[in-house]
């Protein structure tokens, strides 16, 4: 497993475990943006290793090239001045290093194409990098948005209705008393105009005996019928 394989199936762990903790989802969203941060870093690092040996190798090969041609124009130097002894020593150190560059030129291909591919599959993570962050605050106003929607929609389905119910009924209470008020009010009202009738009654008997006694003494009373 390559080791960009390796980051992707991080970034799958880390939105299975967000979702497995969906408890705190703001809090796992902001863990797995660090957390991508991390290991984009790290990717980075091995990238940066590959280009540094890629670029090893191809100074290793420009250099082995460059004394290829120097030992070549070292024989064609000794054939002008005659010294066949030393044309066939520089040709044999020629051919020493032609071998070696046979070695490295694949070798530094190859390098050179897994660098290339890596930091392309870098770029790739660093704009998802990107992206991830650009959408952090619009998930985490959704996360928002749905925990107020489920707390509402827990208290129309009976969740947290026990407040309201006994609120209902202390209301209820409070029109018991006030009808039980009402009522004692009015029997206390009835009672009072009853007694109120009676002392009327009982002052206006005086009142006619008195003034019968009155017009008694002034001789006003009209004569006994016979």
């Amino acid at each position: 497993m390559g080791i960009f394989d390796r980051i992707s199936d991080i970034f799958k762990a880390n939105v299975n475990d967000t979702l497995d903790k969906a408890e705190d989802p703001e809090k796992m969203l902001k863990q797995m943006v660090i957390e991508m941060e991390e290991s984009v870093n790290k990717t980075t690092l091995a990238v940066a290793s590959a280009i540094a040996n890629e670029k090893t190798l191809e100074r290793k090969l420009i250099k082995a090239k460059a004394e290829s041609t120097d030992w070549q124009q070292k024989a064609m130097q000794a054939v002008n001045a005659n010294r066949e002894d030393l044309a066939k020593a520089a040709l044999q150190k020629k051919a020493v290093v032609e071998r070696n560059i046979a070695d490295l030129d694949p070798i530094y291909i190859s390098a050179k194409v897994t660098s290339d591919k890596m930091r392309s599959q870098l770029d790739a993570l660093r704009s998802k990098l990107d992206e991830a962050r650009s959408r952090q605050s619009t998930l985490i106003a959704r996360s928002q948005a749905a925990k107020a929607q489920k707390q509402i929609a827990q208290s129309f389905s009976g969740i947290g209705s026990d407040a309201f119910s006994k609120f209902d009924k202390f209301e209820g209470k409070i029109e018991k008393l006030e009808g039980e008020a009402e009522a004692f009010e009015q029997l206390g009202g009835t009672n009072t105009k009853l007694e109120d009738e009676f002392k009327t009654l009982s002052t206006s008997a005086s009142v006619d005996e008195e003034l019968l006694l009155l017009k008694a003494s002034m001789g006003k009373l009209p004569p006994a019928s016979e």
